[in-house]
């Protein structure tokens, strides 16, 4: 729920005097300071805001509290969120939470500038446009979006620019749904690890950042996007000056391969490095207090085919310093596949050097997200998502043999459903006596039946067969 508290302000009328003129004319230099930065915002604002669009989503989600911990039931979501049109033949990122689920998604383009309110033209068609999901890293939350366009405002991701702690920056985006937005702040750190456990780094800023900001550019004062909002820290559900953005070089990392790939390929050795304390440090008797350290090496890896240890302290990757799990994460991240990796090392006070080659590390597949066509595959008779057992299908149940059956997806979490006992990962292998091949075939199928007719289910979970029985609604 949003909630909205309005002010009213008193303000005195007077005349202006002669005094009052003169002190006017006379104002200090501060002020042209503040107009030059009010011009330059303004600047950067016009230069940005065109290829910052919003992104309105309908599809299906997981159900906040459906009472059942051990099942995935999904029902149908609206959300709004905001994306960067980073190539000008309609390329669009923006964060993979805003998609997650989608059935439907469509960008809605920024309308030409206005300098007055009574300029400001409504929505038309020619501005909502269907999208297309390219791919999706969940791991780092960016999605790549295609609207068939061509000449559209864009902006261009960058790896040179400097962040500073400190330094101004602006977020565009869709706050509450409220299009093309802007707010200011600073950069509160360059590289904040909110979460110990994982590795991910943020830029941290105090810029305000609500729901619907979330895909939306972090941009410093020449009109660089050195961030992609993403997250908020907050008690009440609204900004609280703690915001974070995705840097620019991940972003545009991704970017690459989502366009290239459908998908993001990154890189590994073979080995797993944790963050050194100074309590790590004392114990191993290590010969400094802070960085990463290699914890585990895989007997079979490139890293202890190459000589890599355990205990090993991690000075650079790639000639990139390693200060701290970030850094050694992020040079992992941002390694070329098809590129021989550069890593020095500390074993006690000894210096040492390795190059060793890598290989190519996907992400699990999301049994869910992942699944195409999920509105055509929701069969409402039995109030589940399903699909066919195809290989792909066969790859994430770990399942060998037919390829007869469908698999149940999730619940619907529609209203006054019937009780079937169907679970997520259960393959339906028949109905009564009649085998299943398609889902064509299943909904045809429960076509047949009428409200009070007995239906049976011959249905595979675990690897064992049993039979569901109930009654058509």
């Amino acid at each position: 729920m949003l909630l909205a508290a309005s002010a009213h302000a008193q303000s005195v009328v007077s005349r202006p005097s002669a005094v009052g003129i003169v002190a006017r004319s006379e104002a200090p230099a501060s002020s042209n300071i503040l107009r030059e930065l009010d011009t330059s915002i303004e600047k950067v604002v016009t230069k940005v805001s065109p290829a910052v669009v919003q992104i309105a989503v309908t599809g299906y989600g997981p159900a906040e509290d459906h009472g059942h911990t051990d099942t995935a039931k999904i029902v149908r979501q609206r959300a709004i969120g905001t994306g960067i049109i980073v190539d000008h033949d309609g390329y669009i990122i923006t964060n993979a939470h805003v998609v997650e689920g989608a059935q439907r998604i469509r960008v809605i383009l920024p309308p030409p500038p206005a300098d007055s309110f009574l300029d400001v033209q409504p929505i038309h068609a020619g501005q909502i446009m269907d999208a297309t999901l390219l791919g999706t890293h969940k791991e780092v939350d960016l999605a790549l979006l295609k609207i068939e366009a061509t000449n559209l405002p864009s902006v261009h991701l960058r790896n040179d620019v400097r962040v500073r702690q400190g330094e101004l920056v602006l977020a565009i985006g869709s706050p509450e749904g409220l299009r093309d937005s802007v707010t200011m702040g600073v950069v509160s750190s360059v590289a904040r690890q909110p979460d110990p456990d994982n590795p991910m780094v943020y830029i941290q800023t105090d810029a305000a950042l609500n729901p619907g900001n979330s895909g939306g550019p972090l941009v410093d004062v020449e009109g660089n996007v050195i961030g992609v909002n993403t997250l908020i820290f907050s008690q009440g559900g609204g900004s609280e000056g703690l915001g974070f953005a995705i840097p620019a070089e991940i972003v545009n990392f991704d970017y690459q391969h989502l366009r290239k790939y459908g998908r993001v390929q990154r890189v590994a050795i073979g080995a797993i490095a944790q963050t050194i304390t100074p309590t790590l440090a004392a114990g191993l008797g290590l010969a400094r207090s802070w960085g990463a350290i290699i914890s585990n090496i895989n007997p079979d890896g490139l890293a202890g085919a190459a000589g890599l240890r355990t205990e090993d302290v991690v000075v650079a990757i790639d000639d990139r310093p390693i200060v701290a799990l970030p850094d050694f994460i992020a040079a992992l991240y941002l390694h070329p596949t098809d590129q021989l990796l550069k890593i020095d090392v500390l074993r006690g006070t000894s210096p040492m050097s390795f190059k060793l080659p890598v290989t190519v590390y996907h992400d699990k597949v999301d049994e869910l997200a992942d699944i195409p066509g999920l509105q055509k595959n929701l069969i409402w008779q039995l109030s589940v998502f399903v699909t066919d057992l195809d290989e792909k299908m066969k790859s994430v149940l770990h399942r060998d043999g037919s390829d007869s059956g469908i698999v149940v997806v999730a619940e619907s979490g529609a209203p006054n459903a019937v009780d079937t006992r169907l679970q997520p990962r259960d393959i339906i292998c028949a109905i009564a006596h009649t085998p299943l091949q398609s889902v064509s075939q299943l909904r045809t199928t429960l076509s047949t039946f009428k409200s009070g007719d007995p239906v049976v289910l011959h249905v595979e979970r675990d690897g064992k067969l049993q039979y569901l029985a109930f009654e058509m609604e």
